[in-house]
């Protein structure tokens, strides 16, 4: 599976400038890709909200499902560029009313996470945005809670995938054939 962007080499480059490795965070022997400083700089979160945008129109969705939290804080802004509707992707428990949930499996454990299934209907393309594909697990459970609500997958997008963690291998099956975009290979 190839990956496409849109995205130009100096909107990358000016990306990837603003993201800040932590060594050793949360614990030692990772290093912690913090986005906070491209959050920060209003020329580059432009420029990352413009190209997500121009994503979601171009693979025709209709809503867009930003995974908890930092995808919260891509996707919203994302949202309103490009003229759709933002569902939240939560941790179980915090959404209130009737929700649809999925478990998946963890490297040493479970999670769950939850949407309101009334939020979604089968006329819409949702554009998944997130701000790193890690292992691909959390996004691979929301797939499936996007088509259990009866709603289309238009795609997953991601500011940065590492590679090595083989996120894409894992969420291969459950894409089915959807693009899954990256900006940022590290």
């Amino acid at each position: 599976m190839t990956s496409s962007t849109t995205a130009t080499e100096s909107i990358r480059e000016l990306l990837l400038s603003r993201i800040r490795d932590v060594p050793d965070y949360p614990k030692p022997g990772v290093m912690f890709k913090d986005i906070t400083p491209l959050l920060a700089d209003p020329e580059a979160f432009a420029a990352l909200t413009d190209t997500l945008a121009e994503m979601c129109v171009r693979h025709g969705a209709t809503k867009i499902v930003g995974l908890e939290a930092r995808g919260f804080i891509l996707a919203a802004p994302v949202a309103v560029r490009a003229g759709l509707g933002f569902v939240p992707v939560r941790k179980a428990g915090k959404l209130p009313g009737a929700t649809l949930s999925q478990a998946y499996e963890l490297e040493y454990g479970t999670a769950e996470i939850e949407i309101h299934a009334e939020d979604l209907s089968a006329d819409d393309r949702i554009m998944v945005i997130d701000d790193i594909l890690a292992t691909g697990g959390t996004a691979e459970a929301s797939l499936e809670l996007i088509r259990r609500a009866g709603a289309e997958v238009a795609g997953v997008a991601v500011l940065m995938e590492l590679g090595f963690l083989q996120g894409r291998a894992r969420m291969e099956q459950a894409l089915a054939g959807a693009p899954l975009e990256a900006l940022i290979h590290v």
